[in-house]
């Protein structure tokens, strides 16, 4: 069909005639048709319906001269006349033939023979062009040939091997393609149909191979590898975890540490590395412990994201005060403000901080040795909001920087302070007075008296208190307090000698809501154990290590008596044998009794349940 459209098809036939008369060997037939593209019969579907009977063509049709028909000058002509010469069978199926006719492919003078075309109301659903597997369902493509004659040489090729799927058929003068060895009754019934017409030529000779390879080339590609439409579907799509919304992947992400989300999450995709930039997780940030943490990285940091709430940097050696202060410059929202150990930095930062952010919450700034009351003056006078401060073991700290917190910072709750031997009783009256809302109160080690502490009974809401160290503090001061202070629950009178079994026994009785009491190396016998398994019902936790006067009997005594008792320290506790501690561990399984020898015990059981193993291979 390409070769008789072809807009020289005359001159093709002639020229291949001269060449096999001189002997040479003719080279196969170009495939280029008027559309310069593949074959039109590639773009036929075969159609289902029987075919249409035949009508007669128009009369007055300016297309077509009366026959015998006049010399006809242009090339679309010319093929045309040479359509005309085809048997009735060949056009018997008119439907074929106006798909092509509506599609524009066909030249003037045949769509004049092929009749009127499909109402503009019919949609053709089987024009479908077969280059690039447009529109096509997925089928191992049958071979088309390019014209009747090629098509009769490879009757195996016209039908589609797929059943119950729509067949392609290049044939039109053939009713079914589906059947292998009935195109010749089926062109001779077309034939006797087209009352008197000359009947179909015989079909040429197979083509050569290598006309073969270049219809293949040209023609059409394959969409599909043979028996893909075969196969079983493939099973659905596992579901995606980028399917979530981002609140919940967001939501999952802020259970991971900074680490996990840096330095795992954020290299998946670029989808998870967005979500783990967003700002909620850069509101609170814990950089402790990173030396690779410098000044740049802060101010990156701070300026990527200036709603930063809380940020630790303890033991950060490479952080001036120059990087502590674009922090601060950059995120007036700081509340919570952490930097233990940081030796290098002094009062410039604190200056700093305490004046970019009014609203600041917390300052946990221990062990800098540089920090003086001048820092602890701006905090006082500018940090109104300030709840909870940590200046332990800053030596340089005297009572005047405490005073004016005191003074400035009413809603004070937590106050701990450590070693700070410039720190008297003027900073413990001072906080009595001023802060009623404090909860937590530690002076460690400092220079504090019995006088001072005294005045810690005015705080209603006292519930922890840390005496730790404290080298003239008394007895009646100690019951004093817990008298006084109904709210108290965890008392630490660790490494005061004086405290003896009175004191223990008044604590006993008048620490209604007391389930803390730590003891160690304080003057007291089995009889403060006693007392405490006797007239406590609350004490949860007795830590009594280091006190030699405590013996089998008063860790026995308590075991049996108490009934909140829940941990008993007896640490170097040298008159507690460990086969009367091994006793009581079997008999009170709901009590931790801690020894050298039982936290030797626990530690072990917990690195077998980690899965550690010993290693038996002996030293050489």
């Amino acid at each position: 069909m390409g070769h008789l459209l072809s807009k020289e098809a005359s001159s093709l036939s002639q020229d291949r005639d001269r060449r096999c008369r001189r002997g040479r060997k003719v080279p196969p037939r170009s495939r280029s048709c008027f559309l310069r593209g593949p074959c039109m019969l590639c773009f036929i579907v075969h159609s289902a319906s029987p075919p249409a009977p035949e009508q007669p063509l128009p009369a007055g049709d300016p297309l077509l001269p009366p026959p015998p028909y006049a010399a006809l000058a242009s090339a679309e002509q010319r093929a045309a006349r040479r359509l005309l010469r085809l048997p009735p069978a060949a056009w018997e199926p008119r439907g074929r033939c106006q798909r092509l006719l509506l599609s524009g492919l066909l030249p003037s003078p045949v769509r004049g023979l092929l009749g009127p075309a499909i109402p503009p109301g019919e949609v053709a659903s089987e024009m479908v062009c077969k280059r690039k597997g447009a529109g096509l369902p997925a089928c191992p493509p049958c071979k088309q040939p390019r014209c009747a004659a090629a098509a009769a040489a490879e009757p195996e090729a016209a039908a589609c091997q797929c059943p119950g799927e729509a067949q392609l058929c290049a044939l039109p003068a053939a009713d079914s393609c589906a059947a292998g060895g009935g195109d010749a009754p089926s062109r001779e019934a077309a034939g006797d149909s087209g009352g008197g017409r000359q009947p179909a030529s015989p079909p040429p000779p197979p083509p050569a191979p290598e006309e073969e390879g270049e219809k293949e080339k040209g023609g059409e590609e394959p969409l599909e590898q043979p028996g893909e439409c075969c196969r079983e579907p493939l099973p659905p799509p596992a579901p995606d975890i980028n399917q979530l919304p981002p609140s919940i992947l967001l939501k999952i992400f802020s259970n991971l540490s900074l680490n996990e989300r840096c330095l795992s999450a954020s290299l998946v995709c670029k989808y998870w590395r967005d979500l783990c930039l967003d700002f909620q997780f850069w509101k609170q940030l814990d950089l402790s412990s990173r030396q690779q943490v410098t000044d740049e990285l802060l101010e990156k940091i701070a300026s990527r994201s200036q709603n930063i709430t809380e940020i630790n940097i303890s033991d950060c050696r490479n952080v001036s005060d120059t990087g502590v202060c674009i922090l601060a410059i950059k995120c007036p929202g700081l509340l919570r403000y952490t930097a233990y150990r940081c030796k290098q930095l002094s009062d410039t930062s604190i200056i700093a901080v305490a004046s970019q952010c009014p609203l600041l919450q917390k300052v946990h700034v221990g062990n800098q040795d540089r920090l003086t009351d001048e820092g602890l003056k701006q905090l006082g006078s500018k940090c109104r909001e300030l709840k909870d401060i940590h200046f332990g073991q800053c030596y340089k700290i005297s009572d005047e920087g405490m005073i004016i917190i005191a003074k400035g910072c009413l809603k004070l709750q937590r106050i701990y302070m450590q070693e700070n031997k410039l720190v008297t009783d003027q900073s413990v009256k001072a906080f009595a007075e001023h802060c009623p809302e404090l909860q937590y109160v530690g002076f460690m080690g400092c220079s504090v008296t019995s006088k001072g502490v005294i005045h810690l009974t005015n705080l209603r809401n006292l519930s922890s208190l840390d005496l730790r160290h404290i080298t003239e503090l008394d007895n009646e001061t100690v019951m004093e307090i817990v008298k006084r202070c109904k709210n108290l629950n965890s008392l630490n009178l660790c490494l005061n000698w004086i405290i003896n079994d009175r004191c223990v026994e008044v604590i006993a009785k008048e620490g209604r809501n007391l389930k803390e009491l730590y003891l160690v190396s304080c003057k007291i016998t089995d009889y403060a154990l006693i007392a405490i398994g006797r007239y406590s019902m609350t004490i949860e936790t007795v830590d009594v290590g280091w006190c030699k006067e405590i013996t089998d009997h008063g860790a026995t005594q308590i075991a049996q008596s108490s009934k909140s008792l829940r941990y008993l320290g007896l640490m170097r506790c040298d008159q507690v044998n460990e086969a009367t501690v091994e006793q009581l561990v079997q008999q009170y399984p709901h009590i931790t009794f801690s020894t050298v020898l039982q936290d030797c015990k626990r530690t072990l059981e917990r690195a077998y349940q980690m899965g550690w193993t010993p290693n038996m291979s002996t030293a050489s």
